[in-house]
Order: structure tokens, then C-alpha cells, then sequence
């Protein structure tokens, strides 16, 4: 398979002995804008492949890593090296989490956030059409990430150009720089991440260039997954030990002529209605 950037890296299972083999296995798949977004929030696919021997993981990260703040051990790496070592990173944690198959296909993040993204979306494209997955994972359009909003928008793009009979069952934009609490409890999913916790806790703690810089993601995203699961219903027991939000995005795939601004506008609007009601 041919990539547009020079830069790309794909990592495949063993037990496949190429990424057209992983793709036709995969049934759940992950679009990521940066290294290590794919375990902080697409772990309920993860974890619901994990062992499983009729379903596998597979991950897109699009960017190449490069521009993280660094601290500790890493303060003096150039950005060429980061990007090196992200990547090795990206690639460990998809051998632990067992995936099919891990594409990083080494975009610029200034690049992406291009309002042309034409080279991105047929890549995204492509990659859906091989893989056919059920269930989609991606960043939510109410990110606060630029980055991770552009990705969102390349991705919705490419989903939108496949044919019916190739859409995913479902579509979910997951939490990531900026939780989905604001939503109204019937426009939440919620994704029960409770299985396999140690197997959590290790994924986030290969990105070590991240983690040991100075920022925790480890622990604030272990701590979401748990306040998510607790706070969700102040009448119940905690039913889920841990929770990740998301918002079913199908709708913009039935109607492709729905705008991404009118679609979050409704939620937003719902969730007003809601509070005032309450006042």
C-alpha cells in the first residue's frame, strides 16, 4: 500500500503478513490526530478486541508527532528525534494492545489544519474502504485541539464519500481535549471502559516522551474514565467502574448535506434547554 507522505510508518500484527490481511479482519478502527490519542480515547475498542479471536483494533494516527512540549529526559530532543521516537511509541503500544494493524501517516500538523485537506481525506478514504470496520472511533467536533478538529473534519469527510453499503454501524467522536459532560444525558454514550485496567494503564504509560515530560495524562484521563462512571447518575450504583463519553455522529452520515456547525449547534441548544428548564 502506497502512502502520500515519505514519512508514513505502518506497524501490522504478526499475525497477518500484510495490511490488505489486518484490514479485512478489523472490525473496529481508530483515526487519531496525534501518538497516544488512539489509547486515551478509542480504548473501549481496544479493549473489546483484546483476546477476542473474530474481532482486532486497528489505529490511524495522522500527524507526525513532532512539537509536543517536552520536560525531564526529553527537554533536548530536536524535533526529527521526537518525531522518531513518538513513532516507536505509537508502534509499542499498538504491539501491546494486540491491534491488526497501526498507519501514522506523518502529517505536519500544520498542514492538516489546512482548510485543504484533499490528500488527507482520500488516504482516510482508502484506508476505510480496505478496512470496512463496524465501529468508528474519532475525535469529537467540540474538541478545543485545533489539530484534533481538523482530523475530525478530514475523517467525517472521508466517511461521507463511501457508499452506503460500506458505512460503519456505528461512529463515535470520543472526549479528548475537552470532556462531553455538557452534553444532554440522551445525547451521551457511554462506553463502558472497565475491562482489562492494568492493560489501560500500560498503553498510556509507553508514551513515556509525553508522560514523563511533566504531563499526566495517565492520570487525568484514568481519573475521567472513573468520575465519568460515578457522576453519571446521582439516583444509581456505580453499574461501570469506568466510562468515556462520546456522541453517536451517525447523523451527519445519513444526512451528508447536515453541517457540522448545524449538528453541534442542536446539542448545544438541547443542553440549554435543559439547564434553564431545571432553573
Amino acid at each position: 500500500m502506497k502512502y502520500h507522505k515519505q514519512e508514513a510508518d505502518c506497524w501490522v500484527n504478526n499475525s497477518f503478513t500484510s495490511i490488505e490481511l489486518a484490514a479485512e479482519s478489523a472490525t473496529h478502527l481508530a483515526i487519531g490526530a496525534h501518538q497516544d490519542d488512539l489509547e486515551f480515547m478509542a480504548y473501549h475498542g481496544i479493549a473489546s478486541c483484546y483476546k477476542e479471536s473474530d474481532k482486532w483494533f486497528a489505529g490511524i494516527t495522522v500527524t507526525d508527532g513532532v512539537g509536543s512540549a517536552l520536560g525531564g529526559d526529553f527537554v533536548d530532543l530536536t524535533p526529527q528525534e521526537l518525531g522518531a521516537l513518538r513513532v516507536e511509541e505509537q508502534r509499542q503500544a499498538a504491539e501491546l494492545g494486540e491491534y491488526a494493524y497501526q498507519v501514522q501517516l506523518g502529517y505536519p500538523s500544520s498542514e492538516v489544519k489546512n482548510l485543504v485537506q484533499e490528500n488527507l481525506i482520500k488516504e482516510l478514504a482508502n484506508l476505510l474502504l480496505i478496512t470496512k470496520p463496524k465501529v468508528v472511533y474519532l475525535h469529537q467536533p467540540a474538541d478545543k485541539h485545533p489539530t484534533h478538529v481538523a482530523v475530525f473534519k478530514a475523517s467525517i469527510e472521508a466517511l461521507r464519500r463511501l457508499s452506503d453499503e460500506y458505512q460503519p454501524e456505528y461512529v463515535y467522536g470520543c472526549e479528548g481535549w475537552r470532556d462531553l459532560d455538557w452534553l444532554s444525558d440522551e445525547d451521551k454514550v457511554a462506553l463502558d471502559v472497565s475491562a482489562y485496567p492494568e492493560l489501560a494503564e500500560q498503553l498510556m504509560l509507553v508514551f513515556k516522551s509525553q508522560i514523563e515530560s511533566g504531563k499526566r495524562y495517565d492520570l487525568a484521563t484514568l481519573g475521567r474514565r472513573r468520575a465519568n462512571a460515578t457522576y453519571h447518575d446521582p439516583r444509581s450504583l456505580d453499574e461501570m467502574q469506568a466510562v468515556t463519553w462520546a456522541l453517536d455522529l451517525q447523523p451527519l452520515l445519513v444526512d451528508k448535506k447536515m453541517t457540522i456547525q448545524s449538528f453541534i449547534k442542536l446539542k448545544i441548544a438541547k443542553f440549554e434547554d435543559e439547564v434553564l428548564a431545571n432553573l
